[in-house]
């Protein structure tokens, strides 16, 4: 059987760990272009792509722009096209490579959040794209051909549950260095208060010794872990900042607050110009099914010591656990399997 030669744009450390899941069904695939370097021979490996704010993305788009039209000549030698997450690249991507080849398939997986902000963008979508593939069941409903649900890849990455005689308690201050500066000198005030308590500080895989100890400072009060999953399912409770964490922690069934500090600016972008009115994953896909919501969100000036102490004291552990299943059963299966059969079909 000759091999099946992919040409891929995952430029997210998140979709790469989605990718390597999907490659775990496949037999016959090559892989091409923009990917984790642990994943084959990339043109670029992610970390070349990785941008800091708005002037930094400014700064490098002649850059960019060289990239996408190297994507576009290496596609000549791919039988299709996967392009995951990152619209800002994968959009403009994805209209270059539909024009230079019409009939090559494009498989969009990891779609942009058009629910969220600009939902005009599904017309582009589904010019220049053959495949929609949806994480969230909902987010489907906002497109009018070619998207489908596929099924949610945490369901086939997390392999722990909640363990219901937890003692320690878990703190997810970010993975970015805003996030970690604002929030963790909180959360060190935070685990103070429990100091009978094994506190469990979950730094994030791709880190190393060096970032840790220049991002973090002192830890000496805190156990280290950066297996995420395991730490989650062994913590009674979370202290997490805003991300795809909140969703992890909500499948695995680990009681938490999400605590979130926005710029002022992106603050006021958010909830007055774009009226969202959910921070938390697992907030937003069950204000969609059924209008309800799993847990508290603290932002901004609410990110206190005291907001954060009364979330932990008084979260009503059956609600949660009850509201924790009907996200899962909403989600309902793994998205892994699926793909990996579009790609070789």
């Amino acid at each position: 059987m000759a091999r099946i030669k992919i040409l891929v744009s995952a430029l997210e450390p998140s979709s790469n760990l989605h990718l390597r899941e999907v490659l775990k069904h496949t037999q016959e695939i090559e892989l091409l272009g923009i990917f984790d370097k642990s994943l084959g021979d990339p043109l670029y490996d992610i970390s070349e792509m990785a941008i800091m704010g708005v002037v930094d993305a400014f700064k490098k788009l002649p850059w960019f722009l060289k990239v996408a039209n190297e994507m576009v000549s290496l596609a000549k030698e791919a039988d299709k096209i996967l392009l995951m997450d990152s619209s800002g690249f994968n959009l403009p991507l994805a209209k270059k490579l539909k024009k230079s080849y019409p009939h090559k398939e494009i498989i969009y997986y990891i779609l942009p959040q058009i629910w969220a902000s600009r939902p005009k963008r599904h017309k582009e979508l589904e010019k220049y794209c053959d495949q929609l593939l949806g994480i969230l069941p909902f987010e489907i409903n906002y497109y009018q051909s070619k998207a489908r649900y596929i099924g949610h890849p945490l369901l086939d990455e997390i392999h722990h549950n909640h363990q219901s005689d937890a003692q320690s308690i878990a703190f997810m201050p970010g993975s970015r260095r805003s996030e970690i500066s604002k929030l963790l000198p909180i959360f060190k005030e935070v685990r103070a208060k429990f100091p009978n308590k094994k506190a469990i500080l979950i730094i994030p895989k791709s880190f190393s010794q060096a970032q840790i100890d220049h991002l973090y400072g002192d830890l000496s009060d805190f156990e280290i872990s950066q297996d995420t999953h395991q730490a989650l399912a062994n913590a009674e409770f979370a202290f997490i900042c805003s991300g795809t964490a909140t969703l992890e922690a909500a499948l695995i069934g680990t009681p938490f607050v999400l605590s979130y500090i926005a710029k002022k600016i992106d603050f006021f972008i958010g909830n007055y110009l774009l009226n969202i009115q959910h921070v938390g994953l697992a907030n937003i896909i069950l204000t969609h099914h059924n209008q309800t919501t799993l847990h508290q969100e603290l932002l901004q000036e609410n990110v206190t010591v005291e907001n954060l102490l009364k979330a932990y004291e008084q979260i009503d552990h059956s609600y949660f656990q009850k509201k924790a299943q009907e996200l899962k059963s909403y989600l309902a299966y793994g998205s892994s399997q699926n793909v990996a059969q579009l790609l070789e079909a």
